[in-house]
């Protein structure tokens, strides 16, 4: 069966400095694969490549086995079938809830206000959130705003989610439900590549983990294999050391 998402040595670089160098990904239908690695690793980097708001060096991404990366295909419309949340909700300040999630559906897709209202209704009350649909961000806390930005995404309907970092501005008690909104995801089957910090969370909701080390995948396989038995001694300390801080 043919990948949702196929990356091919996809190599980028800033300038001197190369952050991802042959990188190989696939990502079934599906499937929920979670990136770790300290911070400037390359994950987020990697994120935005695959939504194509980072232009990469060389190499090809796949969406359906088709090459999104070679020029001729309009970016517009790959995100519209991506959604992807970041460690900054970007809500509008101005706009509702309601508003703020309604908005992509009716500018970028076309959807009559009815029927975007009523899709994002019907999100808002699944995720526990259908009692802010006439508040503004300010009024929230943050665990509620990042799930009103993961409403948003998932009210153009993706095929696809990215997820980076979506609990590292959150307070630790905050954490916990924007965690179990994703699980949820897992659970109603949609395929979702996750950038995380998470190292409990991305034991227990991933298919496949990949642990990324200056711009390399130098390690990857199920949760079992990366968390309980990692081959490469960087995999190892780096795992030692959020064991040592307490957070796996």
């Amino acid at each position: 069966m043919t990948p949702k998402l196929e990356l091919r040595n996809i190599r980028k670089a800033f300038d001197e400095k190369v952050v991802l160098t042959d990188i190989d990904l696939t990502v079934a239908l599906h499937d929920v694969v979670c990136l770790i690695g300290s911070s400037g690793s390359g994950k987020s980097t990697l994120l935005k490549a695959v939504n194509l708001l980072v232009p990469i060096d060389d190499g090809d991404i796949l969406l359906d086995g088709r090459v999104i990366t070679d020029g001729t295909v309009n970016p517009n419309e790959v995100r519209q079938r991506m959604g992807i949340v970041f460690q900054a909700f970007n809500l509008f300040p101005h706009m509702t809830v309601l508003n703020n999630i309604t908005l992509g559906p009716r500018k970028a897709h076309g959807v009559s206000r009815e029927e975007a209202e009523s899709r994002a209704m019907e999100l808002l009350d699944r995720f526990g959130l259908v009692e802010k649909a006439d508040e503004f961000p300010d009024r929230l806390s943050g665990g509620q705003q990042q799930r009103v930005a993961i409403v948003r995404s998932l009210a153009s309907e993706p095929e696809l989610m990215l997820f980076d970092e979506v609990t590292s501005a959150l307070d630790p008690e905050l954490v916990a439900e924007v965690l179990d909104v994703i699980r949820g995801l897992k659970d109603s089957g949609m395929t979702m590549l996750i950038a995380t910090h998470e190292m409990g969370f991305a034991r227990d909701v991933a298919d496949r983990v990949l642990f990324l080390d200056a711009g390399v995948i130098l390690e990857e396989g199920t949760p079992s294999d990366i968390f309980r038995n990692p081959q490469q001694p960087r995999t190892r300390e780096f795992l030692q050391r959020i064991v040592d801080a307490g957070r796996l």
